[in-house]
């Protein structure tokens, strides 16, 4: 079977691509055949399709209003990515397509590209895009389900969700709307959450008509599902280090509760010259370690070596790979009770879950962790480890989508005859 993946970016830069990635290995382990489909970009892994790919967009850096505009009309339907993708399955001709992140920089314009060859398509939804014009479903810091409980993008335009921007929140609506006029969303045979928190939103919002199932994500291929042999006593916050993480409540947590086990914050983003200040200022210098950027080999020891991993999520949160892969090595997690990490971790069993935007809950949490005596953090440990092999094994995942890819495939083939 050949399949092409589809992603914005190609090359390592969330959760999306170690999926994505992950994706790409797994299924050639079992001989099938991988290309793909991207935006081109200088940090991009080589690849053999890349002449294939789509023209770059920033929407992030300092723009003329003339670039805004052209990069707004982007978003709303690339021709160039249509037109390229047309190419490439005219010239691979691919059995069935797996798209991951695709709004904004490539479209769904692929969508109707796709269906003129009687394609079957899947997609994961790593974020809400499909079902908010923000992607968070976050307005001015806070979460927001309006607009998919009202069926109405109104609340959006009222509360100016996209960056506090009237217009790129005017532009983020015209693309749903556009999409909900072409009936996108109908034309993708099937779509897989990796968390139920994000299935319950695509069935309250209504946007399809096909099947919307929740498979938790898998860990990568190779994955060591094994308890840590040198645990330390620190606590370990890894990812991007923004506002809707938490990590602002977390420093205020860990500061009430006065604690004498250091707290790790691994990693970098916009939040963390900030991070820096209040640390400082509140005399944490010497307890709150920031390490900057890690990965490979240097994150897995942070991660192996820690007491509990944290992530007190104040948006709704998918299926994150930090925790998946934390719970792996055996790792007791504190999480908040935002969007899919109450899934994940079982308060009492494998962890703790706090109140997202509450440093009084999040203290509680770290106390209670520190308060566990060998034998109970010994067995939260084993329970975390179980549920990593129980819902993250990759070949468990493979026999579903496999079977998922052969009975699209089979439709489509039924539909052409």
């Amino acid at each position: 079977m050949k399949i092409l993946l589809v992603n914005k970016y190609h090359y390592i830069k969330g959760g999306s691509e170690t999926y994505h990635f992950g994706l790409a290995k797994l299924l050639e382990s079992h001989g099938h055949e991988v290309i793909y489909f991207s935006m081109a970009d200088e940090k991009n892994y080589p690849c053999e399709q890349e002449k294939y790919f789509v023209n770059n967009v920033d929407f992030n850096g300092h723009l003329s209003a003339f670039a805004k505009l052209k990069a707004g009309f982007h978003a709303l339907y690339c021709f160039d990515a249509k037109k390229k993708i047309s190419k490439l399955i005219e010239d691979e001709k691919p059995d069935i397509v797996h798209i991951n992140l695709a709004h904004r920089h490539i479209t769904l314009s692929i969508v109707n590209a796709i269906k003129k060859y009687n394609i079957p398509i899947v997609f994961t939804a790593h974020d809400l895009n499909c079902v908010c014009p923000s992607h968070t479903m976050l307005s001015n810091g806070k979460v927001c389900d309006r607009c998919v409980v009202e069926h109405s993008y109104k609340p959006a335009l009222q509360q100016k969700c996209v960056k506090n921007s009237g217009m790129q929140t005017m532009l983020g609506v015209v693309e749903a709307k556009n999409y909900e006029r072409l009936h996108t969303y109908d034309k993708i045979d099937f779509y897989i959450c990796p968390s139920d928190f994000y299935r319950r939103q695509f069935e309250i919002s209504e946007i399809t008509k096909s099947p919307v199932v929740h498979w938790v994500n898998f860990l990568p291929l190779g994955t060591e599902y094994k308890m840590s042999e040198n645990t330390k006593d620190y606590f370990l916050f890894f990812g991007r280090l923004s506002v809707e993480k938490g990590i602002m409540s977390l420093v205020k947590a860990y500061e009430l509760g006065g604690f004498e086990n250091p707290l790790y914050l691994v990693g970098d983003g916009p939040l963390r010259e900030e991070l820096e200040d209040y640390v400082k200022t509140h005399n944490l210098s010497e307890k709150v370690i920031f390490t900057g950027f890690q990965s490979g080999d240097s994150l897995k020891k942070y991660v192996s070596e820690a007491k509990c991993v944290i992530l007190p999520s104040e948006w709704y949160e998918n299926g994150p790979y930090s925790i998946l892969e934390a719970l792996a090595s055996g790792k007791p997690a504190i999480v908040s009770s935002y969007g899919g990490l109450p899934e994940i971790v079982e308060d009492g069993v494998s962890g703790f879950i706090c109140e997202p935007n509450n440093p009084e809950s999040l203290c509680e949490c770290l106390k209670k962790m520190n308060a566990l005596s060998p034998d109970e953090y010994k067995k939260m440990s084993c329970a975390a480890l179980e549920k990593a092999k129980r819902d993250c094994d990759c070949e468990k995942y493979y026999e579903k989508l496999i079977k998922c890819y052969e009975q699209l495939i089979k439709k489509a083939k039924e539909k052409k005859q």
